[in-house]
């Protein structure tokens, strides 16, 4: 598949699950970089763009792109994305193409054993820990400008992907105890404001963990969001396992924006230095080329200087040639040493 073109003193701390990690190592998505409401496809066939995106099947098409030049960096970000079933024969024929060429695919990063893996070493860099299921109910505001950061990837009161997620559970369970939040949640979007969340949010948040069905919404708007995207797109740039880890850890912690410091930014970067396996080229060398455009971003960013997730993890993957992210893995955070043993 060709080209896809998408446009000396101690740090102050705050408690993120198991561990108290520093601020400046606390890798949050800023506000205006993270929301699903920046997301638009550019010169990509829509049926093609929106497979990646959102999956297949019955999956549907972004339309109504943003006009040129409009701005989308605004504390409440004006464009929303409307969606609409493929509907010409091209579309649905390109659709369906594509959900074969995927299927077809070995599975990568999506067999359970390696997603497991994948969440694992995403934990470790978000809240210092492998154990990534004690974080359903986890909930405070990081001071990186996104509001209340939550639940088992992070989602932020300030990046759509809380609402997205509450307004979706609310449906299914509508007497669930957040659901008397969602007036704030629709207010607050998009801004860092806890304007009708407080006092009660957080109580309300860990309650609602309690709940089964509440954690599997939490996983199942993860994979929908941030998974299942990252890997259908490293898939179609021909990477294996290891790459659609770093897509995928990507996708997390920058957004799925367009613009320079979202994932699809660096993307687009990192095909300007490389070419993908897709386009021919290797893929040690595109990798690099993608984390080197991705750590440029997280130098630039507060919240993110601190590029262990890259330097003494991912890089060391890849640096051992490990492309197959087989077990055993040993990769530092923060300073702290991780191990998966070997399955």
């Amino acid at each position: 598949m060709g080209r896809l073109s998408l446009a000396g003193t101690a740090a102050p701390t705050e408690f993120r699950g198991e561990r108290r990690v520093p601020l400046e190592h606390v890798p949050r998505t800023l506000c205006g970089v993270k929301p699903l409401t920046r997301l638009a496809l550019v010169g990509a066939p829509l049926a093609i763009a929106a497979s990646i995106i959102f999956g297949g099947g019955s999956d549907v098409l972004v339309s109504d792109a943003p006009a040129e030049g409009q701005d989308l960096t605004a504390d409440r970000p004006a464009y929303q994305p409307k969606q609409r079933e493929p509907r010409t024969d091209q579309e649905k024929r390109e659709h369906k193409e594509l959900d074969e060429r995927i299927a077809k695919m070995p599975p990568g990063l999506a067999a359970p054993e390696m997603k497991e893996i994948a969440s694992q070493i995403v934990a470790s860099a978000e809240n210092s820990t492998l154990n990534w299921r004690g974080q359903y109910g986890s909930i405070e505001d990081i001071g990186d400008g996104c509001g209340y950061t939550a639940g088992v990837i992070g989602f932020c009161s300030g990046t759509n992907d809380m609402l997205q997620l509450v307004e979706g559970y609310t449906k299914d369970h509508p007497d669930n105890p957040l659901a008397g939040y969602l007036p704030a949640l629709r207010e607050v979007d998009g801004t860092a404001s806890h304007e009708g969340l407080d006092p009660g949010f957080r109580a309300a948040w860990a309650k609602a963990a309690e709940s089964p069905a509440f954690r599997k919404a939490q996983d199942e708007t993860r994979d929908r969001i941030y998974f299942e995207p990252a890997v259908r797109i490293a898939k179609m740039d021909g990477l294996g396992t290891l790459g659609q880890f770093i897509y995928y850890d990507a996708m997390v912690l920058h957004g799925p924006g367009i613009d320079p410091k979202g994932f699809y930014g660096i993307r687009e970067a990192a095909m300007k230095s490389a070419k993908t396996v897709a386009e021919g080229g290797k893929e040690q060398a595109y990798l690099n080329a993608f984390l080197d455009a991705g750590r440029a971003v997280m130098k630039v960013k507060k919240a993110h200087k601190d590029t262990s997730r890259i330097d003494t993890a991912q890089r060391v993957f890849l640096r051992s040639g490990n492309l197959d992210l087989k077990t055993p893995l040993v990769w530092q955070m923060y300073g702290e040493t991780f191990r998966i043993p070997a399955s």
